[in-house]
């Protein structure tokens, strides 16, 4: 499938959530030697469960004021805060995610919202480039100074108005480093859990990402995949990954395993998220491409729409429409 498929792959997406069954993260597995992690539920927010609710459900609070992304931003922290120590899914937090959140509630009440992903926390899996935090690959032959440059696909969430909450822990080197590696564990990090049964295997090599959002502390991820290191941990921790089509996702600033494979992709809770964030990172949904057109109707299988005023639509040009929750 090439880059204009984007637009029916993310359509498929969107509209098999319909019918796709979400896991319950409320339900939580018991048993000898286990001791998982509580429910989210509202996190101090009422009205939003973290474990259940949807970007197009958080952007329409957003847009009546009920809600906003300081305020969502700060639950996800403190949520880390309270669980990451027991499962070691998050490296870093960022330390300018307060900021760019008030930078988002500004752009909110001044009706200049970027897209759907505009005030949302997205955590990014350790082998993705950030210019503020250090990218390391779980090794600590790269714990030292932040890259440079953003990732590509950092770059787009940035433009996108995303959260950069931190960085997930993964198997070290993305699960290239022995024959028989331990998936979720890095010299970085240490060992992952999964946060259903906090003794089983996580899968990798995107364990971070998945257990993070499994546990509810974050909205979307990042993972990459080379052979099932976002689709094994998503299936394991119960959360949604899609492995898009090579190419479709730049990899520039991705640490790199096999030039011909290699593809980062989205991770959520359920499959609408999932869509939009790979709407947002998506090569073929940037301003003025082809497939970027064609990607715009797509926002409307989700509970939004497309309004008048603006110029961005989930990062596409859509007419001269913006994103409306």
């Amino acid at each position: 499938m090439g880059k204009k498929s984007a637009a029916a792959l993310i359509a498929a997406l969107v509209t098999g959530s319909v019918l796709a069954g979400v896991s319950d993260p409320q339900a939580r597995a018991t048993g000898p030697g286990n001791d998982s992690p509580p429910p989210a539920g509202s996190a101090g927010m009422p009205g939003v469960d973290l474990d259940r609710v949807t970007i197009p459900e958080l952007q329409a609070r957003m847009a009546a004021g009920s809600l906003t992304s300081s305020a969502l931003t700060s639950a996800y922290l403190r949520r880390i805060e309270a669980v990451n120590p027991r499962i070691h899914a998050v490296l870093r937090t960022d330390p300018t995610a307060l900021r760019q959140a008030a930078a988002s509630d500004a752009r909110h009440r001044q009706g200049r919202t970027r897209g759907p992903l505009d005030g949302i926390p997205v955590l990014l899996k350790d082998n993705v480039n950030t210019r503020d935090l250090p990218t390391t690959a779980g090794s600590l032959a790269l714990s030292g100074r932040p890259p440079k440059t953003d990732a590509a696909l950092v770059s787009r969430l940035r433009e996108a108005g995303a959260v950069i909450l931190g960085k997930t822990n993964l198997s070290e080197w993305a699960n290239f480093r022995a024959a028989k590696p331990t998936s979720g564990w890095s010299a970085v990090g240490g060992q992952t859990h999964n946060p259903y049964v906090l003794d089983r295997n996580p899968c990798g090599s995107s364990s971070g990402s998945a257990a993070a959002l499994a546990a509810s502390l974050s909205q979307v991820a990042i993972g990459t995949e080379t052979d099932g290191s976002i689709v094994c941990p998503a299936g394991t921790n119960g959360v949604v990954g899609h492995k898009p089509s090579h190419g479709l996702v730049g990899q520039a600033g991705v640490v790199p395993i096999s030039a011909e494979q290699d593809t980062a992709g989205p991770m959520a809770r359920n499959v609408i998220d999932a869509a939009l964030t790979l709407s947002a990172v998506s090569a073929a949904a940037r301003p003025g491409t082809p497939a970027a057109a064609t990607a715009c109707w797509t926002m409307p299988l989700v509970p939004a729409v497309c309004g008048g005023g603006g110029s961005a639509c989930g990062g596409c040009p859509c007419s001269g429409r913006r994103w409306t929750p």
